[in-house]
């Protein structure tokens, strides 16, 4: 089964793309980020990250995505660019498949450290692991979005298990 997992954003948007085999170990297949320049409007980046989407999906043909939530400390203002591109990156992904899952960030910690408050560099490490690289993917954008894909990797199967859609 082919994963995508999304680290959404407006300027960056980190993505992973991830093989899971029978036996349940995930292989990366690719990683990186899709970038829209800053001096440009809303809606011109917004077409761009449509048409970066649009390519990876064409690309890889994931069966599932997995797409990171918002996660809002204290300005939602900063939050705001960053739900316009989210709302893009999901109509573009359950366009295409139609199996798209979300996870908190806690969530993604949780499920591939144990610990739902775990630091980027505990989970840097992780996503190195068991990906099995030699060094930590970069940029972290694209790290993130890994993590993603492998968090849905680790817990899909409960759902299956369970019956839950």
């Amino acid at each position: 089964m082919i994963i995508l997992g999304i680290d959404p954003g407006l300027a960056t948007m980190g993505y992973g793309v991830i093989e899971k085999k029978p036996n349940g170990n995930a292989v990366a297949v690719d990683y990186g980020v899709v970038l829209t320049p800053k001096d440009e409007g809303l809606p011109v980046r917004l077409a761009m990250l449509e048409e970066g989407v649009n390519k990876i999906l064409n690309k890889f043909g994931p069966n599932e995505v997995a797409v990171e939530e918002l996660f809002f400390s204290k300005n939602i203002t900063t939050g705001i660019p960053v739900a316009h591109a989210r709302g893009v990156i999901l109509l573009a992904c359950v366009k295409y498949c139609g199996r798209l899952y979300e996870y908190t960030p806690m969530q993604i910690k949780q499920a591939l450290t144990g610990y739902g408050r775990a630091d980027k560099v505990q989970m840097m490490h992780v996503v190195t692991s068991l990906l099995h690289f030699s060094e930590i993917p970069r940029p972290d954008d694209a790290a993130d979005a890994l993590a993603v894909a492998l968090c849905h990797a680790h817990t899909s199967r409960f759902g299956r298990l369970f019956n839950i859609k």
